[in-house]
């Protein structure tokens, strides 16, 4: 929240970073999916899908401190 600009100004920089956020709204996309049961999957599955989506956050945040 609040960062959408520098998040924007990554992504235009750096290809590594636009594959993160890739990654991380393919990863949502299927929480979303699963949380709606339009996709259903194993509460396991599930559980890996918040903890990479997890791990995809922290490395965007880190990406944002380094700037």
């Amino acid at each position: 929240p609040g960062q959408l600009e520098a998040i924007h100004a990554l992504k235009a920089r750096r290809a590594e970073f636009a594959r993160v956020l890739e990654d991380y709204d393919a990863v949502n996309d299927q929480i979303h999916r699963a949380e709606t049961r339009i996709e259903p999957v194993s509460e396991d599955a599930e559980v890996m899908l918040r903890k990479q989506r997890l791990a995809l956050k922290d490395r965007i945040a880190e990406a944002l401190s380094r700037g």
